[in-house]
């Protein structure tokens, strides 16, 4: 039986020209310093996956089913509601920075906020690192 084959691939879009269109200015902005903070901490180029997340880095995951894949380390979507972080090995090691962080939604592997004003960055900075680190241990680059 052929494999489901993941709908968020890696695009040619530019990351700065994606971010361009994004409004209000107010989200636009934390877009790009988000996009300034990811690339700064990650050390990789930033790249579209589908037509509106922002990706930092990728690995190859497979599960005990047989399904495989590649996906994005960590990154960001400035989504309608809020600016959606993504940081792949999820939440459930993180409660001392989030305890830290501001205001914010989670998810999983999601950490939604509205603006970048809500939150403590540095703690951010904090949370982005470790999940680079705990991806790469699982999954060496």
């Amino acid at each position: 039986m052929a494999q489901a084959k993941n709908k968020t691939q890696k695009t040619t879009i530019a990351p700065a020209e994606f971010l361009q269109m994004i409004k209000p200015d107010g989200k636009r902005d934390d877009s790009f310093a988000l996009l300034d903070m990811m690339t700064e901490i990650s050390g990789l180029e930033p790249k579209m996956w589908g037509p509106a997340i922002i990706g930092f880095g990728d690995y190859h995951y497979k599960y005990d089913s047989g399904r495989e894949g590649d996906f994005l380390r960590t990154g960001f979507s400035p989504r309608a509601k809020n600016l959606t972080l993504y940081i792949m090995p999820g939440y459930q090691d993180f409660g001392e920075e989030l305890s830290r962080l501001g205001k914010y939604k989670m998810g999983k592997s999601c950490l939604y906020i509205n603006r970048l004003s809500d939150i403590d960055e540095d703690v951010l900075r904090e949370i982005i690192a470790k999940g680079l680190a705990i991806m790469e241990e699982k999954y060496p680059s």
